[in-house]
């Protein structure tokens, strides 16, 4: 059996990206989980245990994330956990991984910018073509699959202002900050 985990912390290495003989494509990397509870007596946040996971992407994710994710950046991940016991010569131990089936920034942290992925666009657009034929009322209703008319929507100058801005740099908070 499998068990579902979300969790937030920090990509603790950088992701290593390989593609299999067979054309598997994995995105590895270790990941830090730490709690932080609020002393009221030292009126300060204190940081629990660190849980440790070596997280696996496949596939189109795993391109993903080789492509967006550094060490050092904080992220949710969400996937199935895998607990393994193992034991080599006189050595034993336990790998606890997560097999990914989502994973993104942490935006209490800072800010990101979604750039969709042209093989996933690429995917989707196949996939609506072997679909029957829509309706013309849905096909002139949007040009993408957000279902928004893109007509109806005004152009505003402040919000691509600030979508040029949100692709500089965020840096990390300084110092015991907490996001909330």
């Amino acid at each position: 059996m499998t068990d579902s985990i979300s969790i937030t912390g920090l990509v603790a290495t950088t992701p290593k990206y390989i593609v299999t003989g067979t054309g598997l494509s994995i995105t590895t990397f270790r990941f830090a989980s730490t709690q932080r509870k609020f002393d009221r007596e030292t009126q300060k946040w204190i940081d629990g245990e660190t849980n440790w996971y070596t997280v696996a992407t496949f596939r189109q994710l795993a391109t993903n994330v080789v492509a967006s994710v550094q060490k050092g950046q904080r992220l949710v991940v969400t996937g199935r956990l895998r607990v393994r016991d193992w034991a080599v010569d006189d050595k034993r131990g336990t790998n606890v991984e997560i097999d990914a089936e989502a994973v993104g920034h942490d935006l209490s942290w800072g800010t990101t910018v979604f750039t969709r992925s042209t093989s996933t666009a690429v995917a989707e657009a196949d996939a609506a073509a072997e679909a029957p034929d829509a309706s013309a009322s849905d096909a002139s209703a949007s040009d993408d699959d957000t279902g928004v008319d893109d007509d109806a929507v005004p152009a505003h100058s402040a919000i691509e202002a600030e979508s040029d801005a949100a692709e500089a740099p965020v840096a990390e908070p300084v110092g015991a900050s907490v996001p909330f």
